[in-house]
């Protein structure tokens, strides 16, 4: 017998950081991680090249939520005034029952950008508002 395999919604997440939950944020984007290639050419051996694996790098994280606090613009703001703040974050995939079932703990995140709402007079739209982190990496853990 094979093991039925879970497939997810990507919009089930939450963000945790500081250690509180929060399920407002309406996306959640630049979790990647690439390993560099170092490429080596062995004298005598013509048939291939050595490819190795080198550092990781990972992307900025993007969040993007409605306004609702001055939360992200102060935590922006302070590290913008030269008083860093470094903290932990997790974004928590929930199965359809609504249970966290994958998260990523992402390291020391600090913010870089702040982009406000985009006012038009025209449209109904919520404000939503992002917020851009550098990070030291992370871990998936569960399923």
């Amino acid at each position: 017998m094979t093991k039925q395999r879970k497939v997810y919604s990507t919009y089930r997440f939450m963000v945790e950081i500081k250690g509180i939950t929060e399920a407002a944020f309406s996306e959640c984007s630049g979790l990647q991680a690439e390993t560099e290639i170092f490429e080596w050419q062995e004298g005598g051996r013509n048939g291939f090249t050595h490819r190795l694996p080198g550092r990781t790098k990972f992307s900025n994280l993007t969040l993007k939520r409605g306004i609702a606090s001055a939360e992200l613009w102060n935590w922006f703001n302070s590290s913008r005034l030269g008083k860093v703040k470094r903290y932990d974050i997790s974004i928590i995939l929930c199965g359809y029952q609504g249970y966290p079932e994958v998260r990523w703990n992402i390291a020391d995140a600090v913010p870089i950008k702040w982009n406000g709402p985009t006012f038009k007079a025209d449209a109904n739209e919520v404000a939503v508002e992002s917020i851009e982190l550098i990070h030291n990496g992370f871990e998936r853990v569960g399923a």
